[in-house]
């Protein structure tokens, strides 16, 4: 097991808006990326594009600072009560740790209360409150 410090992050909801127009896709990333950039950790992408587009094109539309650090998806998709959760459970059954995150808009795709979620509201994405408690984690800090 590692304590590397892993963020399982969605895309829609979270990059950008939910509906937002195909211009404004991954208009939020440039500030997570800033936020993310001083920090040791991996990214496992969880969104559901990893079901449509390989991981090499998801890679390619990171910066730089962050292309090295995705370190993979979750899998197959899990039907029922909490699927991203499940898939995130699956993920870490084969590469352990108990140092993540989950960044996502779907708090209803987790148990209720889940420690690990950091959630964004779809409408908005990433915000300055999601990208501080990511900060907290990611430098020691209570979350």
């Amino acid at each position: 097991m590692t304590d590397r410090p892993v963020l399982f992050l969605d895309f829609d909801g979270v990059l950008h808006r939910n509906r937002c127009l195909p211009g404004d896709c991954f208009n939020l990333l440039p500030a997570l990326a800033g936020t993310l950039a001083p920090f040791d950790h991996d990214i496992v992408i969880s969104s559901s594009w990893r079901f449509h587009y390989s991981i090499r094109y998801l890679t390619k539309l990171f910066p730089d600072t962050l292309r090295n650090r995705i370190i993979g998806t979750t899998g197959e998709g899990h039907p029922g009560s909490y699927a991203r959760w499940e898939e995130i459970q699956a993920y870490l059954e084969c590469h352990p740790t108990s140092n993540w995150r989950a960044l996502d808009d779907f708090d209803w795709e987790f148990p209720p209360a889940c420690p690990q979620l950091i959630h964004c509201d779809g409408d908005r994405g990433c915000q300055d409150a999601q990208r501080r408690r990511i900060e907290n984690w990611l430098s020691g800090n209570a979350d």
